[in-house]
């Protein structure tokens, strides 16, 4: 019997989805609903559905940013959730997620664009009962995260072009420390603060990767993870395991940090 989790903020919404499935797919077993980003990823990982309806804007974190923790964490081997994002975006961020093949429901969810929904979620499920289907499944499903990610979420606009970060501003009490972006080997979400490591020292500040990204070089910095951010001609080796994820050791720096498999793909060899 199929399984489904649900992660919807609106309690009303997240009860007629789940109505309108048991009447057009009575052998999916909704087996969680949750309102938050946080409880979708917790959720999908200690149960494991086969799908997962993921509602955009959740409180606390994204249906994207839960779909690619997600991807970070999911146990190899184990067949990855079909995702499906539930959005009340504009027909332009429609065709944004109908052109990378990820599944959406639009809301209020409509009978027939479920039924349809439903009849491609069946396909991909008999499809995945092949033997070698399960590492394809994921490839594609990272493949399309990389690709929304880097389209900003499919957001309805493109936002306006932030100047380039030159130096960090980082106190500590009545002292401040102008760090100059050059000298940043990486950056690290930690709680509320951001973690600024160069090769002498590191720096808190109160800063939110999402806010940091779009102020920095994409050429040299890379993401490597959710939390992560890299100068990328600081990095001396990389070494894939074979769940897929990527050791990282960086010059002047003697811990070892972590690319997951949504960014592996940045390092291959020439």
């Amino acid at each position: 019997m199929p399984t489904a989790l649900i992660a919807e903020d609106e309690p009303l919404l997240a009860a007629g989805l789940q109505a309108e499935l048991t009447r057009l797919w009575p052998e999916l077993q909704v087996i969680a609903q949750v309102c938050d980003g946080c409880s979708a990823l917790a959720q999908t990982l200690q149960q494991r559905p086969d799908i997962g309806f993921f509602d955009i804007r959740m409180p606390g974190m994204t249906g994207l940013e839960a779909a690619q923790a997600l991807a970070e964490d999911w146990p190899e081997g184990t067949p990855f959730p079909l995702l499906v994002f539930v959005t009340a975006y504009d027909q332009y961020a429609v065709q944004a997620f109908e052109a990378q093949a990820v599944d959406y429901l639009v809301k209020p969810v409509d009978g027939a664009r479920l039924a349809a929904c439903i009849e491609r979620l069946k396909k991909r499920l008999a499809d995945r009962a092949a033997p070698a289907a399960a590492g394809a499944a994921l490839d594609q499903t990272l493949n399309q995260l990389r690709a929304l990610l880097g389209a900003g979420g499919a957001s309805p606009a493109p936002a306006a072009a932030l100047p380039r970060l030159e130096v960090i501003q980082a106190s500590v009490g009545n002292l401040v420390h102008m760090v100059p972006v050059d000298e940043v080997l990486y950056f690290e979400a930690a709680d509320k603060y951001l973690r600024v490591v160069t090769a002498e020292r590191e720096h808190l500040i109160r800063l939110s990767l999402r806010e940091l990204l779009p102020q920095l070089d994409p050429q040299k910095f890379w993401q490597v993870h959710r939390s992560l951010v890299v100068r990328a001609s600081a990095i001396t080796t990389a070494l894939r395991d074979e769940s897929g994820k990527v050791y990282l050791t960086l010059r002047g720096r003697p811990e070892r940090l972590t690319a997951s498999r949504l960014y592996a793909h940045l390092f291959k060899g020439m």
